[in-house]
């Protein structure tokens, strides 16, 4: 096993990435899961570069492009285009979809695919709306190399539709390219910190004891503001990683 511990800057609302790098590296992390919207600091269109505190990577950068999202392939296309060259300019290693619908994911990943290996970046596609399983995103990754399209499995999202950890992974097989910690309890989406709630983290752990790769926090604060700092979150997954 050689896990790689991230936290995604989605538990950091509006904080300038200089001072969430310290978070993360003050918590033990070797990564940050940057999440990229207009309201943060880094953004689809930015100019500026990003310089992380020596020691910690950019694990990922978490974008919202929806592979498939119904209408017309353009729009969904230029946005994968936009992240690849963010992922690129900023050396991250992977990006992270949606599925967001019923429409085209193949044909729009095929027309980014020569992108994603000139820019070396991985395109990961969450378990998450409407393929919240493993055995529903991996149809959507499965015409690919997975070492160009994988992945990401949330913790949660598997397991509210029914689909055991156990399952997930097996489903996943060399398509699992990324996992994403959290916990809630399966009547209230509200986050907890890992162990607090009901997702069978012991079960995920178990699972994953022979993967390699990187495992991200996500405290989703930016949806939740009520929820405390990440600190209490990180502190929570920091057990669990133990």
């Amino acid at each position: 096993m050689a896990w790689r511990f991230a936290v995604s800057t989605l538990g950091l609302p509006g904080v300038p990435l200089a001072e969430a790098a310290r978070i993360a590296l003050a918590h033990g992390c070797e990564g940050l899961e940057i999440r990229v919207h207009p309201d943060e600091e880094v953004h689809l269109g930015m100019t500026s570069a990003v310089v992380l505190d020596a020691g910690l990577a950019i694990a990922c950068l978490a974008g919202y492009a929806k592979v498939c999202a119904p209408g017309p392939d353009a729009p969904v296309i230029a946005e994968l285009r936009a992240l690849i060259d963010l992922a690129y300019e900023l050396g991250a290693p992977a990006i992270r979809v949606f599925p967001g619908g019923d429409g085209r994911p193949h044909e729009r990943i095929a027309a980014v695919l020569d992108d994603l290996r000139a820019a070396g970046v991985r395109l990961l596609v969450e378990t998450h709306d409407s393929h919240p399983t493993g055995e529903a995103a991996r149809r959507i990754v499965e015409p690919f190399e997975p070492a160009d399209v994988a992945v990401l499995w949330d913790a949660v999202h598997p397991w509210r539709h029914g689909e055991s950890p156990t399952r997930t992974r097996e489903v996943l097989g060399e398509y699992l390219g990324y996992f994403q910690l959290k916990d809630a309890r399966a009547a209230d989406p509200t986050p907890l910190p890992p162990g607090d709630g009901e997702v069978p983290l012991a079960e995920c752990a178990a699972v994953l004891r022979e993967w390699s790769g990187w495992v991200s926090l996500e405290w989703e604060r930016a949806w939740y503001p009520d929820l405390p700092p990440v600190e209490v979150a990180l502190r929570a997954a920091a057990r669990w990683l133990l």
